[in-house]
């Protein structure tokens, strides 16, 4: 029976689709009916939280990575070359005004 969920689970929804409180309740259902012990019940839960934990972690990773890549294609500048700008720039007007920061 179990066995059969993580199919469904799998194929139908997804892991990254399912809450905690939804696979509780679905496998809560299932103990009450005698389908499945108890401690069958928690192995699930944990299971299913933790694969949909990892689909979300990927699905992040490569938001990210699809994200820095276009943003590097749009050849736009990055935080770290508008800080520099800015300290070569305050450095210049130093040197020209005369001040000594």
């Amino acid at each position: 029976m179990i066995e059969l969920i993580k199919k469904a689970f799998y194929t139908g929804l997804g892991a990254a689709e399912l809450t905690r409180e939804k696979v509780e309740d679905l496998a809560r259902e299932l103990s009450e009916r005698g389908k499945v012990s108890e401690s069958e019940v928690k192995k699930f839960v944990d299971e299913m939280v933790g694969k949909s934990q990892e689909r979300k972690d990927q699905v992040k990773k490569q938001l990210e990575k699809m994200t820095e890549d276009a943003l590097k294609k749009m050849n736009l500048a990055s935080r770290e070359d508008l800080e520099a700008l800015e300290k070569r720039l305050g450095e210049k007007i130093d040197s020209l005004t005369g001040n000594k920061s």
